[in-house]
């Protein structure tokens, strides 16, 4: 089986190693600044596994076919980066790895919806450009299809990818993808402030703004009548019980939740982003929020807000301090 990983930062980056250890044929697709560095250094990976240093192919793009294409773009690169590689990814399964739902709409534009393997991603890494990832944290990489299609032939897919990762398959992956949102609704804190999670929520004032988003976030859900989905590690009363505890107790377990996670500084992917001088995924993450909210006529105050300021980061280049960030999300 001939695969593709499209994008090769952080959780591309994890793809990419993981699987040219266990010595399958797979490509790196990767930005021009990459190439060099990755063919002649390899891709150093350390962190939850060890240290390793893993020869890998790359290519800034595809020149043959593939069987299994995974996608570890940022949303919005999706279709440019597709629309360069899409003779070669003709007959190819494909693999989101995207927060949101947005991703797996945008390759059913080019793909048969049968062929899209939805996936969420519950382990964490960080990029540190140009090939070094930090392998912060383990989890499952859980399988399905948002469209509710009945995909033949994944046997071999899914056995590649359980080489690297645990499988878990979901039924109702679409309500898993919505409570996976609520995990990365936090990201944006950290992404203002230019400050890692566990720095940002260290500060209770910073972890009661999140269980704020949160609590509007799950209001919005609810009223849309979304249905969650438990995944394997994160069931989906933890979300609810979050939400409905009083608000300095919600902070303080999920301040310590986070401070927990792991031993290497936690950049969540809005600010990795940032730092590299690119649009983040913010409007597919708390605007995904605010567009149900918009689409079912309910105000989502607090999300819409905190995706006004991480864009007007991204525009500024500068990030504001705690002190500022609270009193922009109370105006």
């Amino acid at each position: 089986m001939k695969i593709a990983v499209l994008g090769c930062g952080a959780i591309g980056g994890l793809f990419l190693g993981y699987l040219s250890k266990e010595e399958k044929d797979v490509l790196g697709i990767v930005k021009d600044y990459q190439k060099k560095p990755l063919a002649e250094e390899g891709l150093v990976i350390e962190g939850q596994r060890g240290v390793h240093k893993i020869e890998v192919k790359v290519d800034t793009e595809l020149r043959e076919k593939v069987d299994l294409a995974i996608f570890a773009t940022k949303t919005g690169d999706l279709k440019g980066i597709i629309e360069k590689n899409k003779e070669c990814l003709k007959e190819a399964y494909v693999v989101s790895t995207q927060n949101g739902i947005r991703a797996d709409h945008i390759l059913a534009e080019y793909f048969k919806k049968e062929k899209i393997i939805t996936s969420i991603v519950m382990f964490g890494a960080t990029f540190y450009a140009p090939n070094r990832v930090v392998h912060n944290f383990e989890g499952e990489l859980v399988l399905g299809n948002i469209f509710s299609e009945k995909a033949e032939g994944l046997n071999r897919p899914e056995e590649v990818l359980s080489s690297c990762f645990p499988i878990k398959k979901i039924e109702n992956i679409k309500g898993a993808k919505y409570l996976k949102l609520f995990i990365n609704l936090n990201n944006c804190i950290p992404a203002v402030l230019g400050l890692s999670m566990q720095e940002a929520f260290s500060d209770i004032n910073c972890a009661k703004l999140a269980i704020q988003i949160n609590r509007e976030a799950y209001e919005v859900v609810k009223k849309s009548s979304i249905t969650l989905e438990s995944l394997p590690s994160y069931p989906k009363e933890r979300i609810e019980s979050l939400v409905t505890m009083p608000i300095n107790e919600a902070a303080g377990l999920f301040s310590k939740i986070i401070i927990s996670l792991s031993k290497e500084p936690l950049y969540g992917s809005i600010l990795q982003s940032i730092k590299r001088g690119r649009s983040s995924e913010i409007d597919y993450i708390n605007g995904e929020i605010s567009r149900i909210a918009s689409d079912n006529k309910i105000e989502a105050p607090l999300n819409s807000k905190i995706v006004d300021l991480v864009h007007k980061v991204e525009e500024n280049k500068s990030f504001l301090s705690k002190e500022e960030l609270l009193e922009e999300m109370e105006a």
